[in-house]
């Protein structure tokens, strides 16, 4: 029985990873997650008492917690799914991005390969390290073009740089120490359970209630958009058959505008729920001051992990958009608990992050 440790297993992706691993393999999952705001212990109900899942909260930074959670169980890989993730936060607040993504990962990073020195030859070479970070690393794309894995980095926000600092460390300690890593880069994530500041569920909601759909600057920005479960069994299939110190792009080859998106909401929320007292919700969609340092356009190139791995999504946007409308109307309790903050025991002011 194989045995993950889990970092940021309480958040959109990770949880998302967690439910699927339980539920696909006979992996146990050492879930390690400080709970901050994007941390909810709701979205893990289906497994937090499965006998193949510890929950531990906790910080990636604490090298001796790691360090002890990594002998006690025996972990045969790592997968660190923890990080600040949302670009509007990070401008606000950079420090923050920094302390997690950088310091953090760095000192996960050493606990990782502390642990892994010690181990015997065979259990060195099945050992895995996994970083999960973002196509926003490679800066801004022009019209046409996509980011392959050798695509320079050229982040642009203090969330893409701080993401770029701990995939250069990943990469340094494969290729410094041996420490078997394997870093993937994802495009935009959407889908069940993620935390409406992000541009897909904040619409859901605000269409549902009334409320303005705000749109960044001329709505243009273009981003390619993956159902989270596609993206996590692709870091599934790298866990299982990627090749240590390679880097895999994941994407949904779903490349939309910010204001297609919010168009498309518009009409299956219209669609799913009629006579709505506000009328059309296309009717709520506001324009505002962009944000600094807004990319143009992200689009990822997949065909190296399509190609190796054999991995390609199953969902394409309509589909996977239509399942994760579906999804926030019919989990009305969790959506209350997160924007009251009774997850956490507080109220939360949600940003509109698009």
């Amino acid at each position: 029985m194989r045995t993950l440790l889990v970092t940021g297993g309480a958040g959109f992706i990770g949880g998302c990873f967690v439910r699927l691993v339980i539920q696909d393999t006979d992996w146990r999952i050492v879930n390690l997650d400080k709970l901050t705001y994007a941390g909810n212990l709701d979205s893990l109900v289906s497994v937090l008492e499965h006998p193949r899942h510890v929950f531990v909260q906790g910080d990636i930074g604490d090298s001796r917690l790691v360090g002890e959670l990594l002998q006690e169980h025996r972990v045969d890989a790592v997968v660190n799914f923890a990080a600040e993730s949302h670009v509007d936060r990070s401008i606000d607040g950079p420090a923050e991005f920094v302390q997690t993504n950088v310091v953090g990962t760095f000192g996960l990073l050493e606990a990782a390969r502390k642990f892994w020195s010690d181990l015997p030859p065979s259990r060195q070479t099945d050992f895995r390290f996994l970083h999960v970070s973002t196509d926003e690393v490679y800066g801004s794309l022009g019209p046409t073009g996509l980011f392959t894995e050798t695509t320079p980095y050229s982040p642009n926000s203090p969330y893409s740089a701080s993401k770029a600092a701990s995939d250069h460390l990943a990469r340094a300690y494969h290729h410094t120490y041996g420490l078997p890593t394997l870093i993937t880069n994802c495009s935009n994530n959407y889908g069940p359970y993620q935390f409406p500041e992000k541009l897909i569920p904040l619409m859901i909601l605000n269409a549902l209630a009334g409320k303005p759909l705000p749109v960044y600057g001329d709505g243009q920005n273009v981003r390619d958009w993956l159902f989270v479960e596609d993206h996590c069994r692709a870091i599934s299939a790298v866990l299982n058959a990627g090749q240590p110190g390679q880097t895999y792009n994941i994407g949904g080859s779903c490349e939309r505008t910010n204001l297609q998106i919010v168009h498309l909401i518009c009409q299956a929320v219209d669609r799913l729920c009629p006579g709505l007292p506000h009328g059309a919700c296309e009717r709520l969609i506001t324009f505002v001051k962009d944000r600094p340092g807004h990319d143009r356009r992200y689009a990822i190139d997949s065909s190296k992990i399509q190609r190796e791995l054999g991995w390609k999504p199953a969902q394409s946007f309509e589909t996977g958009l239509e399942l994760t409308v579906r999804w926030y109307l019919e989990n009305r309790e969790w959506i209350e608990r997160v924007q009251s903050g009774g997850y956490r025991g507080e109220r939360l002011g949600l940003t509109a992050g698009v």
